[in-house]
């Protein structure tokens, strides 16, 4: 026999003391209902304008039902008296209907809640903390011991990590180094050029890419490059084990994992800052040459006298500590993975996230302390 979707007929008969007969038929289920939602909606609107002992319900009719049919009736017949229906539908009615009469659970607003919240970020701030100073004291006695036996320094794992967060970023960073360069020189020279000072352009642009702009672009980008692909490689160590497994081998995790990863970084980032600048300075060559007329030979003989070398010299030293702090923090997190992919989703996240923060504290600590210098 087919079956046939959820359908109510709605009959008034004037005379009769309850004078609307409703019958409901066919599949009372989600499924059953969708395609003829919006009339059964209709027909209810219009019955809940009557009173319950005018209406005569007969179910009998209904081959299936689920609990959303059933939820939608429990509504409809709002107590009604006067119902036909087998059975089982009186027990599946009777006990949705018990069910919406328990009263909801309402969340309570706990008063102290934000200051549990401060309490539990404090306490897991803590934590890192705790365990930051412990790895890098671990580092520095491995490096002690690597100075003392220089033989057994992973020299192929810091090599590899030198290619990978150096030579194979340049091209992203030299790239986005241009740009910076060509935007930065061309608003500058939009300013300049309305007071007639066009060469301080070559002052701007020199001091704000060598000692500023060329460290923190290629750290930033290497926070969520290279720091990211740290991170997701110790993460994933850690999920398959193999951390745990070089710990049972007697393999040294720092000095095998961290140390060369820290230093490969720490070495590799104020090369690739370098060519950052070198980029950032051919695109304001580049914008100068059609803007203010000046061309490159002229930008390159003013730029030694405009822009002290010791702010050359003080990107290169704050690229190398942002580098050893962006691959400190992307292996901190990468060895606190869970072994669950969730955990190292949310690792990765939060590294690359905390690497640019501590970039930025970095570079604020740097420009206060040395703002005497150049």
């Amino acid at each position: 026999m087919p079956t046939r979707d959820a359908a109510l007929e709605v009959h008034t008969l004037a005379q009769d003391p309850v004078p609307i007969r409703v019958r409901a038929s066919g599949l009372w289920t989600f499924r059953g209902m969708k395609e003829h939602d919006a009339d059964l909606a209709r027909k209810f609107a219009e019955l809940t304008k009557q009173p319950p002992e005018r209406i005569a319900w007969d179910l009998t009719d209904v081959s299936e039902m689920d609990d959303a049919g059933a939820v939608r009736l429990v509504h409809a017949l709002r107590g009604s008296k006067d119902v036909k229906l087998s059975a089982v539908q009186r027990e599946v009615l009777a006990q949705i209907e018990r069910g919406l009469r328990v009263p909801k659970e309402t969340e309570r607003i706990d008063p102290l809640a934000a200051v549990v919240r401060l309490g539990e970020g404090t306490f897991d701030a803590g934590v890192h903390l705790r365990d930051g100073v412990t790895l890098l004291g671990q580092l520095a006695l491995d490096a002690s011991g690597l100075m003392r036996r220089p033989r057994e320094f992973p020299l192929r794992e810091f090599s590899a990590g030198i290619y990978r967060s150096g030579v194979t970023a340049l091209p992203v960073t030299m790239l986005v180094g241009f740009l910076v360069g060509v935007v930065l020189t061309y608003l500058s020279a939009l300013q300049l050029k309305r007071y007639g000072a066009d060469l301080l352009v070559i002052n701007i642009v020199g001091i704000g890419v060598l000692r500023e702009l060329g460290p923190m672009l290629a750290s930033i980008i290497s926070a969520g490059r290279s720091g990211s692909a740290i991170t997701a490689q110790l993460g994933v160590m850690r999920v398959t084990e193999e951390v745990e497994a070089l710990s049972v081998m007697g393999i040294s995790v720092t000095t095998r994992l961290v140390l060369p990863r820290v230093l490969a970084l720490a070495v590799a980032l104020p090369l690739v800052a370098f060519c950052t600048d070198v980029a950032a300075l051919g695109g304001a060559m580049l914008v100068s040459q059609f803007t203010l007329g000046i061309t490159p030979g002229a930008f390159l003989q003013a730029l030694p006298e405009a822009v002290e070398v010791v702010n050359f010299w003080i990107g290169i030293w704050k690229s190398a500590a942002f580098g050893f702090a962006v691959a400190f923090v992307a292996c901190h997190y990468g060895l606190r993975v869970l072994p669950n992919t969730d955990s190292l989703a949310l690792g990765v996240t939060r590294s690359v996230v905390a690497s640019i923060t501590i970039v930025i504290i970095l570079d604020a600590i740097f420009a206060i302390a040395l703002r005497n210098v150049g």
